[in-house]
């Protein structure tokens, strides 16, 4: 490199405009330069460089040495490879002692796993009829700024994107279409030639394997309902892909399903910024947490809920996800159950249910102290959980503390005497009731705050099943991706707006290069 990210820094458009022409000249070639030697690193890979095999992208990695057996994310089967090769002939039959000699040689060597060289590959075979016709070409020289006329423009490549048509009025049901996107290049006066090429985003930082790009045979539509068939309908890639051929008459490998949800989640991704911004600001945060595995890792899935928000990540059951999501200074209530990880925060509010399922718990225990204290437990929870649904209706006069002090200072004193009894859910019991005191009974004060967080641990609910059919994600990708994809979906939910028509919008735009729109508003008469 010639010039340095220091040198870069101090380089604008304002300070390229006051250069002499000689001297921005020079600037130039030096630019041009680096951004040869730039583009020429990027090119690089395990044939024409010292870079390992396992450096590249699946989709990226020479057919000689691709293996069909990547890891993928959860549920789906071995991909088939897809490219444009025609299908090919069948195999020529060979004697039976030539048959011997190779099987013996074969067993001499090492055989290397995944697709061998010179094994038989595999086309697309079906040919979609095209629906409609898109032309790209260039406008201006990239070198002089000349503009180019229709007669000047040759095509040079062209590609066809499958997509899906949404019913409408006057079209009801879904169909297929299939559009032929063709790129034109043109050869100004000056020699240079120019062309229109197809898109391509930069990787997000968290993903920087996926590209999202215009040069796609899945639309954005239909990668909007392969999102849809695999999170919220809860099918494998192998079902998914049975459920395009029998119900559009769409052939599309194992491969490219996983692939398209893994661009879908890439071209979604900038909106976890908005989603941390609405859990920060929130007021009243529902946070829940459940075990997930990513391959042989050991993980838990996060919820972070509020009124118009629900955002999920995977993460270690540690304060590090929580601390920096919401750091040290968030001033909203946070609902929770008892974990450790949620007691640094002031203004925090304890879930009932689990605490009344323990207390029934010891109620029907065979624990004589166990059931009194369990009984007690119970009675002293929904005489409060009564006091506090009437108030929310008709507020009373005396605060709810008060009315409810001498009460609680006999039962405090009640757990304070079994703390080292003898039955362990007793003990248990008592010690998370003395540890969590405050937490537990804040909303006996403040009787707004909600009693449960089944705002929560519904929210939960849906991932779990998913979590046991598909036994969790594969990688630390593919677990990115699931938590980005279902935060928007189960967030335009909330909102009471359909997701697929989003995420189909947000796809496209970051195809082409245009700032994706933000999450829909919250719809009139769901607040």
């Amino acid at each position: 490199m010639q010039l340095s990210d220091h040198d870069l820094n101090q380089l604008d458009e304002d300070k390229l405009l006051d250069l002499p022409e000689e001297d921005l000249r020079r600037l130039s070639i030096r630019l041009l330069n680096d951004l040869k030697e730039a583009r020429e690193r990027l090119k690089q890979n395990s044939r024409n460089s010292s870079r390992p095999p396992s450096s590249e992208a699946p989709w990226d990695k020479a057919n000689d040495t691709a293996s069909d057996t990547d890891a993928i994310d959860a549920g789906e089967d071995t991909p088939d490879q897809e490219s444009d090769n025609t299908s090919p002939a069948p195999p020529a039959k060979e004697s039976k002692q030539d048959s011997q000699t190779d099987s013996s040689q074969a067993s001499d060597a090492v055989r290397k796993t995944g697709k061998q060289p010179g094994a038989q590959g595999f086309g697309r075979q079906q040919v979609l009829p095209v629906t409609d016709y898109q032309d790209h070409r260039p406008e201006l020289c990239a070198c002089c700024g000349t503009v180019f006329t229709t007669s000047q423009q040759k095509a040079y490549t062209a590609f066809d994107t499958v997509d899906l048509a949404w019913a409408d009025e006057n079209n009801p049901g879904l169909r297929l279409i299939t559009t032929r996107h063709t790129y034109y290049e043109a050869t100004c006066r000056c020699g240079h030639v120019t062309r229109d090429e197809p898109y391509r985003h930069v990787p997000h930082g968290s993903l920087p394997n996926v590209v999202c790009s215009e040069w796609r045979l899945v639309g954005p539509g239909l990668a909007a309902l392969i999102v849809c068939l695999a999170y919220r309908m809860r099918l494998s890639r192998e079902r998914i892909r049975e459920f395009l051929q029998d119900w559009l008459g769409l052939s599309l490998s194992v491969g490219t399903i996983n692939n398209t949800l893994h661009e879908s989640g890439a071209a979604a991704m900038p909106i976890e910024d908005e989603l941390i911004e609405a859990v920060v600001n929130s007021q009243l945060l529902h946070v829940d947490e459940t075990s997930w595995m990513e391959l042989t890792t050991f993980l838990w899935l996060w919820v972070f809920s509020t009124d118009s928000v629900t955002a999920y990540w995977i993460a270690y059951r540690s304060a590090e996800l929580i601390e920096n999501l919401l750091g040290a200074d968030y001033l909203g209530w946070l609902m929770s159950d008892g974990c450790q990880v949620y007691r640094r925060y002031p203004n925090r509010a304890r879930c009932w249910a689990h605490l009344l399922r323990k207390a029934q718990g010891l109620e029907e225990s065979f624990d004589p102290v166990a059931r009194q204290f369990g009984k007690q437990t119970l009675t002293l929870l929904n005489t409060l959980m009564n006091a506090i649904r009437e108030a929310r209706v008709d507020p009373p006069d005396k605060p709810l503390t008060e009315t409810f002090q001498e009460s609680l200072a006999l039962y405090r004193a009640l757990c304070e005497s079994l703390r080292e009894a003898t039955h362990k859910k007793t003990r248990e019991l008592a010690g998370e009731m003395l540890n969590d005191w405050d937490a537990i009974f804040q909303v006996v004060a403040s009787y707004h705050l909600p009693l449960t967080n089944n705002e929560a641990e519904r929210a939960l609910r849906h991932w779990v099943i998913l979590r046991r059919i598909s036994y969790g994600t594969r990688t630390e990708q593919g677990s990115r991706v699931f938590a980005i994809l279902i935060s928007v979906i189960e967030t335009c939910r909330k909102r009471q707006q359909t997701p697929w028509l989003y995420l189909a919008l947000v796809i496209d735009y970051q195809r082409t290069g245009r700032p994706i729109p933000k999450l829909p508003p919250v719809a009139r008469g769901s607040e």
